[in-house]
């Protein structure tokens, strides 16, 4: 019995001196220059991050629960303040990690981020442009979570603001990964910004001896009824020039729909084509017309011609 106690205190002494040498070698420090790391702070550090994105989705995930019932406050207001919550935490979180695996204070902090902005210079400036054009774009807001917006050719809804990108979603559900920097830098329409209410243009042009009266109208009829085309303000038509051939004018409608614009324009123009069928009004074609003088044809050709 006391010789299994003795080999029981041996085997506890050899753990323990184990564990000792194991913990010296984690606790170890290295020094380089002003900077002083160690393996365990490696592992608090990376222990440190992971709570830090548990930490961040439960509150952004806290405060979208708590605010989602208040109404009063729009869904890009709430996208933003729950982002901004989520940064707050991830940035602690990342200062509290460099401390705890480089064991280096705030001066220290800021001669790092001076050294990353020499690199940001030289090679990562369209990245630091992405991420701040984030964060003006979370502050500023003139594009917010759901708003139809056009750019350039493509043209949907957006989907969500992250830090250096932007996901646009079309009516065809594809998704369009827009750098932050060319929503703040470059020209951007906004369909649902500030007065909910857009007005469209629907051009259209008709043959030269059309009679103006009817044509205007015959406009304003094909705007009665359709969807989403608001009667107030009322809907007007401009002749806009005489052309080669054509008489152009132009339909002005006011919508409170102006993500819909494609389709109440689709569903003006198929008015248009029936209504002009039904009073005789033409759309025009280029023609041309081409004067011989002094050739001499054959009769049968001239016949011919003359026939048609």
């Amino acid at each position: 019995m006391l010789v299994a106690m003795m080999n029981s205190v041996l085997l506890l002494q050899d753990w323990f001196t184990i564990v000792t040498r194991i913990w010296h070698y984690l606790t170890k420090q290295f020094t380089f220059g002003r900077i002083t790391v160690s393996v365990s702070g490696f592992i608090a550090a990376f222990a440190t991050i992971l709570i830090t994105i548990f930490v961040s989705r439960w509150t952004s995930a806290l405060i979208q629960r708590r605010i989602s019932s208040r109404h009063h406050i729009d869904a890009g207001l709430r996208y933003t303040i729950c982002r901004l919550a989520k940064y707050i935490v991830v940035a602690v979180g990342i200062l509290m990690a460099l401390r705890q695996a480089f064991g280096i204070d705030l001066t220290s902090i800021a001669v790092l981020f001076t050294a990353l902005s020499v690199g940001i210079g030289f090679g990562l400036q369209y990245i630091a442009a992405d991420i701040a054009a984030g964060f003006i774009l979370l502050f500023e807001r003139p594009v917010r979570i759901g708003d139809r917006i056009t750019i350039g050719e493509d043209e949907g809804d957006v989907k969500s603001i992250n830090l250096r990108t932007t996901v646009v979603t079309t009516n065809d559900q594809i998704a369009i990964i827009v750098p932050n920097s060319k929503l703040v830098s470059q020209r951007v329409i906004n369909w649902s910004y500030a007065d909910p209410r857009a007005r469209l243009a629907i051009p259209i042009g008709v043959a030269d001896d059309s009679d103006i009266q009817l044509v205007t109208d015959t406009l304003i009829d094909a705007a009665k009824g359709v969807a989403d085309v608001l009667p107030d303000p009322q809907p007007r038509v401009q002749l806009l020039k005489f052309g080669d051939y054509s008489l152009d004018f132009r339909l002005l409608v006011w919508t409170n729909q102006p993500r819909r614009h494609m389709q109440i324009r689709s569903d003006i123009n198929y008015r248009i084509a029936q209504l002009f069928r039904e009073r005789s009004i033409r759309i025009p074609y280029p023609t041309q017309e081409f004067l011989l003088k002094g050739v001499d044809l054959p009769r049968d050709m001239e016949a011919s011609l003359l026939r048609d």
